[in-house]
């Protein structure tokens, strides 16, 4: 199913992404065998170059594991795959802060809300 990019940031950076976000909820599994340049280029709607690009990138950052003559897999390495999950909530959570407070929201009133939408209140979570 090809993706949809955003002009402002490099395609293959998005397709990164995207291989993160499918690891971080499990819908690719460690050791789990990708599929192959071309064929996954042709899947996602992009020139097998940017794909080339992305498994290097994530070879890089010891996300994936290219096997000469094998192919290329989802890291094993469970302490890899828990910290790329911390730094995907911890991404979400600055970003998320850095936009209520610019609109005017104070840590405070951002708890409380949280704090609603999960049923409870602030005051009870401080008891």
């Amino acid at each position: 199913m090809p993706l949809h990019f955003q002009s402002d940031k490099p395609i293959y950076l998005q397709i990164v992404d995207t291989m993160i976000h499918e690891i971080v909820r499990g819908r690719r599994f460690p050791g789990d065998k990708l599929p192959s340049v071309r064929e996954y280029a042709v899947e996602v709607g992009v020139n097998p170059n940017t794909m080339q690009r992305v498994y290097r990138e994530l070879d890089a950052r010891q996300i994936t594991k290219t096997k000469r003559g094998q192919g290329t897999f989802v890291t094993d390495d469970e302490e890899t795959i828990q910290q790329l999950r911390e730094q995907l909530k911890q991404r979400y959570i600055d970003s998320f802060l850095t936009d209520m407070t610019g609109l005017g929201f104070t840590i405070e009133e951002i708890i409380s809300s949280i704090d609603k939408e999960k049923g409870g209140t602030s005051d009870d979570s401080n008891q």
